[in-house]
């Protein structure tokens, strides 16, 4: 169901304390942890703590939640020193566009020019 945890989810997981994870930041309904196969010197992942499948997911039912999310992606970028050269929030939702790990989870990257990254 969604909003509960997910006995087969490698977020889900992480959130529990389950599978560990080099967290560089957590709130009370959100944590940011490095990406394990970093596609820029700064790739942060920012996830819920509720398990949703994918950001849609999350918007439909819990839409403060994505607000949080979003704004835990900035504070991410500023504690991680690319908020002022510049940084992407990505959301990859369906396997299609390369969501492989269906919790939702928003990538933080930047430090290098990311103008040819699409």
């Amino acid at each position: 169901m969604a909003g509960e945890p997910q006995a087969d989810c490698l977020f889900c997981k992480i959130v529990a304390g389950d599978i560990p994870a080099t967290i560089v930041r957590e709130s009370p309904n959100t944590i940011s942890f490095r990406d394990i196969n970093p596609q820029a010197p700064t790739h942060v992942l920012v996830i819920p703590r509720v398990h949703y499948a994918n950001a849609a997911e999350l918007a439909d039912n819990e839409p403060q939640l994505c607000g949080e999310l979003l704004s835990e992606a900035g504070a991410v970028a500023e504690q991680e020193k690319v908020d002022v050269t510049g940084y992407r929030i990505v959301f990859n939702t369906g396997a299609g566009a390369g969501q492989t790990v269906f919790h939702t989870h928003a990538h933080v990257l930047g430090g290098r020019d990311l103008q040819r990254l699409v």
